[in-house]
C-alpha cells in the first residue's frame, strides 16, 4: 500500500465518521428535526471515497436524493403503500434521476424508505435538503484536503 492511498483512506474514513457522527448528534436532539437517513451512508462511501465520480457531485448528491424523496412523499400522500407501489416509485425515481441528469444510487433507496415508514413533506427539508447539503459541505472540504493527494487508485466511475 502506498503512502498517498493510505492519506487518502483516512481522510475519507474521517470525514465520514465527522459528517455521519455530526448528523447523528443532530438527530439526538429532538427539538431539531430528523437528520439521519440510512442512504446517506451510502452518500458516504461516494463523497468521501470516490469523490471525482459524477454520482458524488453535489448537484448528483442534493437533487437526487430530493428527487427521490419527492416521489416517496408523493407516494405517501396520493398512492399508498402498496408492493406494487413501492416498486413503482423506485422506478420513477430512478428514471427522473437519469432524465435530469442527477443519478446518485444512495438515492435510489429513498422511496422505499420513505413510503414504508410514511414519511410527511417535512422529511424534504429534515433531514433531505439539510441533511445533503451538510454531507456535501464536508465533502468540499474533505476534497479540498485531498487536492495535494495524487490517483488513490480510484478511476473515475461512471
Amino acid at each position: 500500500m502506498n503512502i498517498e492511498r493510505l492519506k487518502f483512506a483516512i481522510i475519507a474514513g474521517v470525514f465520514s465518521v465527522l459528517c455521519i457522527g455530526f448528523l447523528t448528534w443532530l438527530n439526538t436532539l429532538q427539538d431539531y428535526g430528523i437528520w439521519l437517513m440510512a442512504p446517506f451512508g451510502a452518500t458516504a462511501v461516494l463523497v468521501f471515497g470516490i469523490p471525482n465520480s459524477p454520482l458524488a457531485h453535489p448537484k448528483n448528491v442534493i437533487v437526487g436524493h430530493f428527487l427521490t424523496a419527492l416521489v416517496g412523499v408523493i407516494f405517501v400522500n396520493y398512492i399508498g403503500d402498496s408492493t406494487i407501489s413501492i416498486a413503482i416509485a423506485v422506478g420513477l425515481a430512478i428514471t427522473l434521476m437519469i432524465l435530469t441528469n442527477t443519478v446518485h444510487p444512495a438515492a435510489g433507496a429513498n422511496p422505499i424508505l420513505i413510503i414504508t415508514t410514511g414519511q410527511s413533506w417535512d422529511f424534504l427539508i429534515f433531514p433531505v435538503l439539510l441533511g445533503t447539503s451538510f454531507i456535501v459541505l464536508s465533502a468540499v472540504i474533505a476534497k479540498a484536503l485531498l487536492a495535494g493527494v495524487k490517483n488513490c487508485g480510484h478511476k473515475k466511475t461512471a
